[in-house]
């Protein structure tokens, strides 16, 4: 019987991914990634993730799924159902990077907040302007983000370069800045108990 996990995750988080696991030891844990493109059409995510599972899955001890619902509408845990593989808990990545109350606190404190990680950040030229169609047609910016107040830059480094890139981000958005450190610890928390073993 292997006796290595296989954790199927987005390619958005594979570098805290690697982090946790080389800062845990997790050696018996292989990480494949799924495209991040993945974001702007969610509905593609269950069947990328059952031809992971089918394709690898029979070499591991352990499938687990390094994905929130992430705008699935539950067509995720459907998949993950028919082969009874966990997946991480809650909405999407902002929740798990922050912790589920912590998120729920910076949703309530402001509805209107428009979320950036390290890795959104570094791609936000490639994911929200050219992924939304913004660099073709700059007057949907309105329609897009007309409704947001904030933009909350979720720091997983302590990178300065990275912190004045999400504020020019919030600028080009027009919309005020705010930075949120959370690190590694609270998706590492959650990771734990399903890759320690």
């Amino acid at each position: 019987m292997p006796d290595k996990i296989l954790l199927i995750a987005c390619g958005a988080i594979a570098r805290e991914l690697v982090r946790i696991r080389q800062l845990n030891g997790w050696e018996h844990v292989d990480i494949q990634c799924l495209t991040p493109e993945l974001h702007n059409r969610p509905e593609r995510i269950p069947a990328a993730v059952r031809a992971k599972i089918d394709s690898h899955a029979s070499r591991y001890r352990k499938v687990f799924v390094a994905y929130a619902d992430c705008g699935t509408g539950g067509a995720l845990d459907r998949v993950l159902d028919q082969y009874d593989v966990e997946r991480i808990p809650g909405a999407h990545c902002y929740e798990f990077f922050t912790g589920s109350e912590t998120f729920r606190n910076l949703a309530e404190a402001e509805p209107g907040s428009f979320y950036l990680t390290d890795f959104l950040t570094r791609h936000f030229e490639r994911l929200v302007i050219k992924g939304l169609g913004l660099d073709r047609l700059p007057q949907l910016k309105s329609a897009y983000f007309g409704n947001y107040r904030r933009l909350v830059y979720l720091a997983q480094s302590d990178s300065g370069a990275l912190r004045d890139l999400a504020r020019r981000h919030a600028a080009t958005l027009g919309l005020d800045f705010e930075l949120h450190r959370c690190g590694d610890a609270p998706l590492s928390a959650l990771l734990q108990p399903v890759l320690a073993d």
